[in-house]
């Protein structure tokens, strides 16, 4: 990736600026709710309409701006903003994304999966029921009883495999609001996050891409490197690589595997909690590519893992791979509701920079760098990668701006290069005070697990 490919990159296209105002006055209007526009939310719902009139959407967004303005506002009606919301985001994404890849010469799948439409049950319209009460009332109005009014339509959501993503997306939704309770007290609010995960979970209680693998794929992987998500109550790893199939183009996929966790582990511990997936992490680990069999794999590039369809193959070297072949294969296909900016995360290769104010430098261009979320279950440290010269990472869309979030680095110590990978750690820290430190604090994870092994023997 060199100089003048950040600078094209970094040149925002012409109009997302204004898609992102007219989105940014719905998610305003949606902290005092809509029960309650004033002029300047009704103005943004008017802007919202004329910026999708030439789309189908036009007229169902036009018929709900109006509904809305005379104080009717029905769940087909929210549904439409919603629609018209997600579809500006989409083409900011969609703008976002062909500038990327034209800036380093990439190409990606289209999407050809048809949607499905959800049928129209008690649960579903219990949700938007719901979604409804919450876009009248707004996130300044919402209290425990409101939050608490989604329990029992969540509970029964999980039972209806066809409505688990819904379930997961509600029951996560319904747990960040319950937190902030009473909404009303807080000085500032996640706005754009809770607009955005209003609008997925009522356009899910209307259509659905069908979540089941197209088909399955065999081949070598070949890794990138890994993403480590990390909460209180979960982590996972996601894992970028190239997947080498022999009968066409290499192709950028994405493992992802996680687990369910306590807050009290953290740092290289985190890594036990994924041992069901021995050799994917001991490929980490080691620098290893695999050999996989059989894998599903959906229309999104996301391969469904199974580590006993994986057997460990020869070394392969992270930075090799990204040098010798993220730039010919060819990228995922998005489905129609991860058309978002915020969902953009591609794999790129930097060499020859320096880093300067939190930022790389190249031939007198600029890319930020993400340096608050670095993983504590690894060796990457702010420290290390400002002193680095070579980066595979991932290139995000965040407020605004591009920004890299570096997987891998290479530097220069003691005049030889040494690298430091995320996934370093799957098998257990390499650092000596990592290691002393681990030691010191116990296995957290063994004495968790042989708690709950003495509760359930009881």
């Amino acid at each position: 990736m060199l100089g003048v490919q950040i600078a094209s990159l970094t040149e925002i296209p012409t109009g997302v600026a204004d898609v992102v105002d007219i989105v940014t006055g719905i998610d305003t209007a949606l902290v005092n709710g809509f029960g309650r526009l004033g002029d300047q939310d009704a103005g943004a719902l008017a802007a919202l309409a004329a910026a999708v009139s030439g789309s189908p959407l036009g007229p169902a967004v036009a018929d709900a701006v109006g509904k809305l303005g005379a104080g009717s506002i029905g769940p087909e009606d929210l549904s439409a903003v919603a629609a018209g919301r997600a579809a500006l985001l989409g083409a900011v994404h969609d703008a976002l994304a062909e500038r990327f890849d034209s800036a380093l010469g990439r190409t990606r799948s289209p999407w050809d999966t048809a949607d499905q439409l959800t049928p129209p049950d008690d649960l579903v319209l219990g949700c938007r029921s719901w979604l409804q009460e919450v876009a009248i009332t707004g996130w300044r109005g919402v209290d425990h009883d409101l939050v608490a009014a989604a329990d029992r339509t969540v509970e029964a959501l999980w039972a209806h495999p066809a409505l688990r993503r819904l379930a997961v997306l509600l029951d996560g939704f319904t747990a960040e609001l319950r937190a902030a309770c009473p909404v009303a007290t807080l000085d500032t609010l996640p706005t754009r996050r809770w607009a955005d995960l209003w609008t997925r979970a009522l356009l899910s209680t209307w259509r659905r891409t069908e979540a089941l693998p197209a088909r399955t794929v065999s081949g070598r992987l070949l890794i990138l490197g890994a993403d480590i998500h990390e909460h209180g109550t979960a982590v996972q790893a996601q894992v970028h690589c190239v997947l080498e199939t022999g009968d066409g183009p290499a192709r950028r996929v994405r493992v992802s595997v996680g687990a369910a966790k306590v807050d009290t582990i953290v740092g290289p511990a985190i890594w036990e909690l994924l041992g069901d997936h021995p050799q994917l992490l001991r490929a980490l680990a080691e620098h290893r590519s695999l050999v996989v069999a059989d894998l599903p794999i959906t229309a999104g590039g996301d391969l469904l893992w199974h580590d006993d369809r994986a057997a460990l193959d020869a070394p392969a070297d992270p930075f090799t791979t990204a040098r010798v072949a993220l730039a010919e294969a060819i990228g995922p296909a998005v489905a129609p509701l991860e058309r978002d900016p915020v969902h953009l995360s591609e794999p790129v290769l930097l060499e020859g920079y320096r880093v300067k104010d939190g930022a790389v430098e190249l031939d007198g261009h600029r890319l930020a760098l993400d340096l608050e979320l670095l993983p504590g279950c690894g060796p990457l440290t702010p420290a290390i990668v400002t002193s680095s010269t070579a980066c595979v990472g991932l290139v995000r869309w965040d407020a605004g701006r591009w920004i890299l979030r570096p997987l891998a680095v290479r530097r220069t110590v003691k005049g030889a290069a040494v690298d430091a990978h995320n996934g370093d750690w799957a098998l257990g820290p390499t650092d000596p005070k990592a290691v002393k430190a681990l030691a010191k604090s116990g296995d957290s994870v063994a004495v968790l697990r042989e708690r709950a092994g003495r509760l359930l023997r009881k």
